[in-house]
């Protein structure tokens, strides 16, 4: 016995030893023999392995910077996954997640109920009876189950989320959106050398792992009011302890530098997409922010007004660069021109606009000869061909403006229920503006700001592309999670005699 009792050390430090060694060999030559994209998705699956043995809660942030490349590795790849690279991950979280609560005896699930999942059950709810409109089974199921995904996502974030952990979760989309403005910067400045996407003969539009301009400007968008809100909350908090001590919290230089940059780089994103949707978008989710961020809103407004006249001076007096302002300028016919376009002349000047409106009409027909419950939920490319219009033959997947496929695939009923979920969920996260703590605060006006921008985007594209869906997931699970601590405190202080 204590022959063995001595040598069981050895053995595990010889074990620990040579552990690292086979695995750094192995690593090599699968490396040397292996495509580099098949190595990338190695690697990040064994990270993502590695992560869940240690904690379930940190995969989170891997997924979220792993699932938006679900374009890249299908454009670029030379191998085939099995699944998509958002579907592998969610599944493999999820089965990692329950053989760790079995092997600490724990539930399963700690299940938490919330009140903003009402409102995405009765979508999801409406988009199932959709299926007995559906040309393609497949497609309706694809569609329906990226809602079904966002629920699940967003109660496995309520059920690990408590305390501060949820801050965990922001810092992962954060760095999510860090990765891929990475990627675009690295595209602007010459990465993809696609010609049609050049810019003034110097510069490309950025894609990230998007594949397209508009989808990564949108995933830009609807992550940069987060890091700015969460900049904000940490300034406000190193400014009040430098008042009180007149010392320099460490602690909080720390997060207010990388919440600052992130902003920077992640807006920047937006701007070098030159995606004129996601600018007007993101210039109302930051008008959103000044209004929602002073506890009155006539502070709100005062602020929003002051940066208004800002803006306003900088444009007529010439100080916006001319490609921005061009740019912006074209974007009233670009974006919210809508007619009838079967007797327009198609240029090269109107080819955007009138292939946008011709898509948009497919939709209202789609719309119009099926108007309770639509053409099936996800299946606005299949039935295409049968309310398109002439000399538009090729369906773009989506209609470009979200409200209008909802209407198209799911109908007046189904387009119904979706506005009142979204509005519901800006309700829960202004009503969430009343957290206790400053920094939870701040990210529910981020929250906002996210909403504002994914509505005004909305109306020139389909957001729900390249598992955005699954990021959207835990921002609800986030906001649950703040509005259940929200209405817990406020009952607490209702009942408090003091």
């Amino acid at each position: 016995m204590n022959r063995i009792a001595v040598l069981s050390p050895l053995g595990d430090k010889l074990c620990f030893a040579v552990l690292p060694i086979l695995v750094a060999v192995s690593m090599g030559l699968l490396t040397a023999t292996q495509p580099p994209a098949l190595m990338l998705v190695l690697f990040g699956v064994a990270s993502l392995i590695l992560l869940l043995t240690i904690t379930p809660f940190s995969a989170f942030m891997l997924l979220m910077i792993l699932t938006p490349m679900r374009t890249l590795i299908q454009t670029e790849s030379s191998f085939q996954l099995p699944l998509e690279i958002g579907q592998l991950t969610v599944l493999v979280m999820m089965a990692a997640w329950a053989v760790h609560r079995i092997v600490h005896g724990r539930k399963l699930l700690d299940f938490t109920w919330s009140s903003i999942y009402i409102p995405l059950i009765g979508f999801i709810t409406i988009g199932g009876l959709t299926i007995l409109n559906a040309i393609s089974v497949g497609a309706w199921l694809n569609e329906w189950l990226k809602w079904v995904l966002m629920l699940i996502m967003a109660v496995l974030v309520v059920s690990i989320a408590g305390k501060l952990r949820w801050e965990w979760l922001v810092l992962g989309l954060v760095m999510a959106g860090i990765a891929n403005a990475l990627i675009g910067f690295y595209i602007f400045f010459g990465g993809s050398g696609a010609l049609h996407l050049l810019i003034n003969n110097r510069f490309f539009r950025a894609f990230g792992t998007f594949g397209q301009p508009n989808p990564f400007g949108g995933f830009m968008g609807l992550l940069a009011p987060l890091a700015l809100t969460a900049a904000l909350g940490y300034l406000m908090i190193f400014w009040s302890r430098w008042r009180q001590t007149k010392q320099i919290a460490i602690e909080l230089i720390i997060p207010l530098i990388f919440y600052s940059s992130a902003f920077v780089l992640i807006a920047g994103g937006v701007i070098i997409s030159w995606s004129r949707g996601a600018w007007l978008a993101f210039v109302v989710s930051i008008a959103m922010i000044m209004v929602a961020l002073p506890r009155k809103i006539w502070q709100g407004l005062g602020l929003l007004f002051a940066a208004s006249l800002l803006i306003a001076g900088l444009w007529l007096t010439g100080k916006l660069p001319i490609s921005i302002a061009e740019r912006i300028q074209s974007s009233t016919a670009e974006l919210f021109t809508f007619d009838d376009v079967r007797a327009l002349d198609i240029t090269p000047e109107n080819y955007a606009v009138v292939e946008r409106l011709a898509h948009w009409q497919a939709a209202t027909n789609m719309a119009w000869n099926n108007p309770w419950f639509g053409v099936g939920l996800g299946n606005y490319e299949a039935a295409y061909a049968r309310y398109r219009l002439i000399n538009w033959d090729m369906a773009l997947g989506h209609a470009h403006n979200s409200y209008l496929n909802v209407l198209a695939e799911t109908g007046i009923i189904g387009l119904s229920v979706y506005v009142v979920l979204w509005i519901s969920i800006v309700y829960f996260t202004w009503w969430t503006r009343k957290h206790p703590d400053l920094i939870a605060r701040y990210v529910a006006v981020g929250l906002l700001g996210t909403w504002t921008y994914m509505t005004v985007h909305s109306l020139t594209d389909n957001l729900y592309v390249n598992n955005i869906f699954l990021h959207l997931g835990v921002m609800l699970g986030i906001l649950a999670t703040l509005y259940g601590q929200t209405w817990k405190s406020y009952k607490v202080g209702a009942n408090d005699p003091s």
